[in-house]
């Protein structure tokens, strides 16, 4: 049956709090903005700021209820994610209930990415593009039935929910390396005998990526071959641009520029753009492994008035501890596995996304 993708469920707008009122926020209600679910992941956990009740009740934005979809509507538009406990949000984004009786929670959210590209070409808006209350109203779907609607939605879920599984064991292993790390490098009170003082300058070759190409393909040369990628910052993962392949062994990106501090550890080659630091390390000195975990440790900051920026020969000066080239090797050896295994959970992420975005589109069109 045929419908507007605006009967299909109920539109919410969200709201901002006064942030000149401390007394708004950080409270125990979450509260959503796009930065929180722009990670193409089914759920959205955590959020980087909260609100109180007093917050909640004193501003337009509404609470959300579990297995509401929230959807991006304005500048970053179209990344959505489902809400798997209460929680508010901001007035850049909308949230989509399913209305009883014509579309389940979980089918509205894959009808809902199945269609993005079509909300995207639906936006309004002279400066940023922005979807509108009208946007729904111009779009049709044809649903089929609840039970068919409960078959494909389990389908594309199982996808879903083994991609949270290994995003799971990963946070745990991540916990492992670092915990295995603190407690034998960073709970001396007095530095032990044969361990040494340097400069990341000194165990590191550092440089700052280079500016982005007009095409993907300047990039692609026989020189560097490799994909480019454009992901965004995050612990998880650093991509850009440069004009020459450079890094194709194991190193480190740090984000540089507005949002500084964020640490990668990268083991298949990639291109850093300008505004991410690399730091390759000098093998005989310090692993790799042992490198990102001392950076992911450290409270690295910038420097400037208007926007806070790393710059390499600052960061060339930082401060660096290492152990004994003995230390060193056991710990490098006894924590390689669970990076690999965090490794080969990443690869089975994109493989399973990239099917479950594959039947996307087939199970949706019958």
């Amino acid at each position: 049956m045929k419908y507007k993708l605006s009967e299909v469920m109920e539109l919410i707008g969200g709201g901002t709090p006064k942030t000149g009122k401390p007394e708004y926020w950080n409270g125990d209600i979450p509260w959503i903005s796009v930065k929180d679910f722009n990670n193409d992941l089914r759920y959205v956990y955590k959020t980087e700021k909260s609100i109180t009740k007093l917050g909640l009740e004193k501003s337009s934005t509404k609470l959300l209820q579990r297995g509401d979809v929230i959807i991006s509507a304005r500048g970053t538009v179209g990344e959505i994610a489902t809400v798997p406990f209460s929680m508010a949000f901001n007035q850049s984004c909308y949230g989509l209930r399913a209305r009883t009786g014509i579309v389940t929670s979980d089918y509205l959210y894959y009808l809902i990415k199945y269609n993005v590209s079509v909300l995207k070409m639906n936006t309004h808006g002279s400066v940023f593009d922005t979807i509108t209350r009208n946007t729904f109203d111009n779009i049709e779907v044809e649903l089929p039935s609840i039970e068919i609607q409960e078959k494909i939605a389990s389908i594309l879920s199982d996808y879903d929910e083994k991609i949270e599984l290994n995003n799971v064991i990963n946070n745990n292993l991540e916990q492992q390396v670092q915990t295995l790390f603190r407690n034998q490098f960073l709970t001396q009170e007095f530095l032990p005998d044969g361990w040494t003082i340097a400069t990341l300058g000194e165990v590191s070759l550092m440089g700052a990526g280079g500016d982005k190409p007009k095409t993907v393909s300047d990039t692609q040369t026989e020189n560097c071959p490799y994909p480019i990628y454009s992901n965004g910052i995050s612990n998880e993962g650093l991509y850009g641009f440069t004009n020459e392949c450079k890094i194709k062994d194991e190193s480190i990106t740090v984000s540089a520029r507005g949002t500084i501090g964020f640490v990668c550890l990268r083991h298949i080659p990639y291109t850093p753009i300008v505004r991410l630091i690399t730091l390759i390390p000098k093998t005989d000195v310090l692993s790799a492994k042992y490198l990102y975990l001392w950076l992911r440790n450290m409270h690295i900051h910038g420097t400037g008035t208007t926007q806070q920026q790393l710059t390499v020969p600052d960061f060339r000066k930082t401060d660096i501890i290492l152990p004994t080239k003995e230390e060193m090797t056991l710990f490098t050896d006894t924590i390689t596995p669970l990076f690999e295994a965090i490794w080969e959970n990443q690869a089975q992420n994109l493989k399973l996304s990239n099917m479950r975005d594959a039947l996307l589109p087939m199970l949706m069109s019958g």
